[in-house]
């Protein structure tokens, strides 16, 4: 059945639903009009046997009583001459009776007979019809009722047999039967009917009630293939939606904000790779154009002696910012690929005051404050550069309540990083100040513990500070907030950007915070090792 519904929708002959409300209505409906066929044959099937079991009962009743009575055919015969004195020949009640019920007497040769001989209902063609239809008179008697075919009626017949050897049958016709099983047949395939089309109705509503949520997907992926990728799939309602649903809605919009993440990042990479790539082409293109050109006029020999020794300096001096430059590239580099850092305790504080230290030595006219935990309450200060009473630098000194040396680094646990990585992140900020910021503006660093087993290195200075629009893009790539002064700096906006990657390789934290009235402060949190430092 199944290959020849295909092949009939191969053919064309069944138009195969393009939906899947339409397929799913169909299904339904096919396999509920299965059953109710299946039903009606049952139910069909059982009242026809109830009705041949109730003529069965009747005709098995009179073959009961005959059975029980002595009469033979003459008996008969003289019941119906009774009948017809009492009654007229014309108007005989029991010949009527006998004609009506399809009573058929058979002599022992199985030759039909009348009933009642002399009357006005002789022997008619039905009987005959029945008669010689017949099965063997002498097994009928003795069976049980059987169905009959003659002259394309029905009849239910079973056989009597009187004394005498004569056969009485009685038949009931079956066209009654047919009859009630065909009204039958016809109220149950209306009422069918009308359900399947009730069933179709309610079928298709509910499935496009149901798989509404699923349209909106549809549409929702039709929208992101055009480009909206911040479309999302809405939550369906109790009232249409479902737990698979509700499921699969759940999924793809954590799937699609995937996808937009991932596709932003990746534009946002892309265009991080080619800004990056224009900055780093174009600080080594302006080094290059005047290395190059000093030397096109030195070959040219347009310089005098005093030119060639200047021109010299400049030569040296851009090779040294392009050598500083692909220097802080591979760093950038190589902390993009997550390098292997040698973990272990560092003393921090030991690091910024070494850092301050050497700041002192390039600017002895600064003054320069590191400030670490003490045995006091106070804590403890130490002071490097600034100008003494007679202008001449001082390289150390204590500040007040100062605890000295450094003791005052025993209450401070160790920072678990990389020393020469922590190292380049002290030195590149305090780098940073000594660039950007005046000579004899004051820088202050701090090491503390910060929360639970962290530290936290703050570099603050009094300087001009930044605008809020370069606070937030002071750790891009190649950004500076005075791009006039690079020439004269020789920095190349890597700086920050390296201490930020130092940090993160590190598990740690960076940020930094401008005051409105001016000064900056660059804040980095690391995690702690455990235990304290010794005290030296």
């Amino acid at each position: 059945m199944r290959g020849a519904a295909t092949a009939w929708v191969r053919c064309g002959f069944w138009p195969r639903p393009q939906s899947l409300r339409g397929r799913f209505t169909i299904a339904t409906v096919a396999f509920v009009a299965v059953g109710l066929v299946l039903a009606a044959a049952a139910s069909i099937a059982a009242t026809y046997m109830v009705l041949i079991n109730e003529i069965d009962d009747s005709l098995k009743s009179s073959q009961s009583a005959i059975a029980h009575t002595a009469v033979d055919a003459r008996g008969l015969r003289q019941l119906c001459t009774l009948a017809d004195l009492l009654g007229g020949k014309d108007d005989s009640v029991l010949a009527k009776t006998f004609q009506q019920e399809l009573l058929v007497v058979l002599d022992p040769q199985g030759r039909p007979g009348a009933m009642c001989p002399g009357s006005a209902t002789p022997v008619d063609g039905e009987q005959r019809a029945l008669a010689a239809a017949l099965p063997d008179p002498r097994h009928l008697a003795g069976a049980g009722a059987v169905t009959v075919h003659a002259r394309g009626r029905s009849y239910r017949v079973i056989g009597m047999r009187l004394a005498d050897g004569t056969v009485v049958v009685r038949g009931m016709r079956l066209s009654g039967v047919y009859h009630a099983i065909g009204e039958l047949l016809v109220v149950e395939g209306c009422v069918g009917a009308v359900l399947l089309v009730l069933l179709a109705v309610g079928s298709l509503t509910a499935a496009r009630r149901r798989l509404r949520p699923l349209e909106a997907i549809v549409e929702t992926a039709a929208a992101i293939s055009e480009g909206d990728l911040s479309r999302r799939v809405p939550e369906p309602t109790a009232r249409h939606g479902c737990e698979e649903v509700e499921q699969l809605s759940g999924s793809l919009n954590a799937m699609l904000q995937q996808i937009e993440t991932a596709l932003t990042e990746s534009d946002r990479a892309t265009a991080q790779l080619r800004q990056f790539l224009a900055d780093a082409s174009h600080e080594l293109r302006t080094p290059l154009a005047s290395v190059r050109g000093y030397l096109q006029l030195y070959e040219k020999g347009m310089l005098d002696a005093d030119e060639q020794d200047r021109a010299l300096r400049r030569v040296s001096a851009e090779a040294l910012r392009m050598s500083r430059l692909v220097d802080e590239l591979l760093a950038l580099a190589r902390l993009d690929d997550r390098p292997a850092l040698r973990f272990g305790p560092v003393d921090l504080a030991c690091l910024a005051r070494e850092a301050a230290a050497d700041l002192a030595a390039q600017q002895p006219g600064r003054p320069v404050t590191v400030l670490v935990p003490g045995r006091g309450a106070a804590g403890a200060g130490e002071a490097y550069g600034g100008a003494k009473p007679d202008g001449e630098g001082a390289a150390y000194g204590e500040g007040a309540g100062a605890a000295g040396g450094g003791e005052g680094a025993e209450d401070l646990p160790a920072v678990l990083g990389d020393e020469a990585g922590l190292r380049q992140i002290v030195g590149n900020l305090l780098d940073n100040v000594r660039v950007h910021t005046p000579a004899g503006v004051p820088v202050t660093v701090e090491v503390a513990a910060h929360g639970e087993g962290e530290v936290r290195l703050s570099v603050t200075d009094r300087g001009p500070g930044l605008a809020p629009e370069d606070a937030r893009r002071v750790f891009d790539r190649f950004f500076r907030a005075a791009p006039d002064r690079a020439r004269d700096t020789g920095g190349a906006g890597l700086g920050m950007s390296i201490v930020q990657a130092l940090v993160q390789a590190h598990h740690g934290r960076v940020g930094v915070e401008s005051a409105p009235e001016g000064g900056l402060t660059v804040h980095v949190t690391l995690p702690a090792a455990a235990g304290r430092l010794t005290p030296v």
